[in-house]
Formats: structure tokens, sequence, C-alpha cells
């Protein structure tokens, strides 16, 4: 069983990619076992790549603050800022 885990942070760019960085030690361990497919261990992170499709869904952009969680043993993720559609 899934320990639960509930981290918030910001969406990077990197290399022109927008991309989700969690540190292994604060929970993205935990969070890589529901994530295969979408992420990737990179030194002491876990690395989720936002594909442009799911960025305009989530309305974020580099800078905006997400939750990440592992509820119901599935890797979700929920803009806490989203930007406004003009």
């Amino acid at each position: 069983m899934l320990e639960f885990i509930s981290l918030q942070g910001p969406i990077e760019k990197i290399n022109g990619e927008l991309v989700l960085m969690i540190p292994l030690e604060a929970g993205g361990d935990e969070l890589a076992k529901c994530s295969r497919g979408i992420s990737e261990i990179d030194g002491e992170f876990l690395k989720i790549k936002i594909p442009e499709w799911l960025a305009l869904q989530l309305r974020v952009q580099e800078g905006s603050t997400v939750s990440v969680d592992n509820e119901n043993g599935k890797f979700n993720i929920h803009s806490l800022d989203p930007y406004r559609i003009q």
C-alpha cells in the first residue's frame, strides 16, 4: 500500500519544457510508484514533464504552483493558481 503523499511546488521550464521537479527525499520516491510512464528519476528528483496539452488544461505556465498527490494510488496534479483565459 502506498503512503499518502501531498506536495506543492512550482512548474519550471528546463530546456524549453515545462517540468515539475519533486525531491525524492520529500516524497518523490512514493510518487514515483504511481507515476511510471510519465516520470523519470533525475539525480535526487522525480522529474515530471508537463506536456503542452496538459499545461493548457490545467492553465499552468512556468512559475505556476501545483499540488500533487497519490490519492487512490494514482498520480494527481492540480493547479493552485491557474492563469486567466482571455
